[in-house]
């Protein structure tokens, strides 16, 4: 398999497998999505790591197998291209990305498509697009700009030029940089910290921000407005604030 998952303490790993660079092929953005919509539905899965291996996330696109491609070719996989990305940005759980070497291309795309980026000190990031001839496709010029600004974000994608992991924390690309061999391990361990917590919640509040911010402010306050009426019917509000009241702040346990 190009790629898999591993599930263990509650963290679904979804782990890309194609040597040397993790091009994403065709292949890959369809099993991406599958194992998405899987670790969506499996409740053994409460949080997930996205990761490339020990020396690269992903380098971008298949850029031969595009090459062979025509415009009525690209205007069918594009859109599979988009949402199989799509679905990976739309898991319902808490997504880390832990990002080894290059994240270039599409690889920075599914990058941006997780929650939290954590950064080897040795990662390059960028949308290398324009320098083919092309923009990004599986989101970047949508999800970059949402994240670190427009004006940040045309000058990654105008240029096609790469930044360094310092440079990627400070433009808020990535939000953790540390040493290479220590990546997954962090990101995993920021997992299975979030997979011991309220799941419906944890839910709510990624839908509450990713919705909101696609929205106007009344719209965004009507979402978060319902979904924290909602969380009163759960177990999980019952045995928060029961533990709060008998043993304190931060100590509920939930299932």
């Amino acid at each position: 398999m190009t790629v898999t998952l591993e599930v263990s303490e509650g963290v679904g790993t979804i782990r890309l497998d194609r040597p040397p660079m993790n091009a994403l092929n065709a292949a890959i953005q369809d099993r991406l999505r599958e194992l998405a919509d899987e670790v969506s539905r499996r409740d053994d899965v409460r949080a997930v790591v996205l990761y490339g291996g020990e020396k690269v996330f992903a380098a971008g696109a298949d850029i031969k197998e595009m090459q062979t491609m025509g415009h009525t070719d690209m205007v069918l996989r594009s859109r599979a291209l988009q949402e199989s990305f799509t679905s990976v940005a739309r898991i319902p759980k808490p997504v880390v990305a832990a990002v080894t070497g290059y994240a270039l291309g599409g690889g920075c795309e599914l990058a941006l498509c997780a929650d939290f980026r954590i950064a080897a000190d040795n990662a390059k990031l960028g949308q290398p697009e324009i320098l083919l001839g092309l923009i990004p496709g599986a989101g970047g010029t949508q999800r970059l700009s949402r994240l670190i600004g427009p004006s940040r974000a045309k000058d990654l994608i105008f240029t096609g030029r790469q930044v360094k992991a310092p440079e990627a924390l400070a433009l808020g690309l990535v939000d953790r940089v540390v040493p290479a061999a220590e990546v997954y391990e962090q990101a995993h361990a920021w997992a299975a910290r979030l997979a011991q917590g309220p799941a419906i919640a944890l839910r709510a509040a990624k839908e509450s921000v990713d919705a909101g911010l696609e929205t106007d402010l009344d719209t965004g306050l009507t979402i978060e407005r319902t979904w924290f009426a909602g969380l009163f019917a759960t177990e999980d509000r019952e045995r928060g604030m029961r533990s709060f009241v008998e043993e304190g702040p931060g100590k509920a346990k939930f299932l």
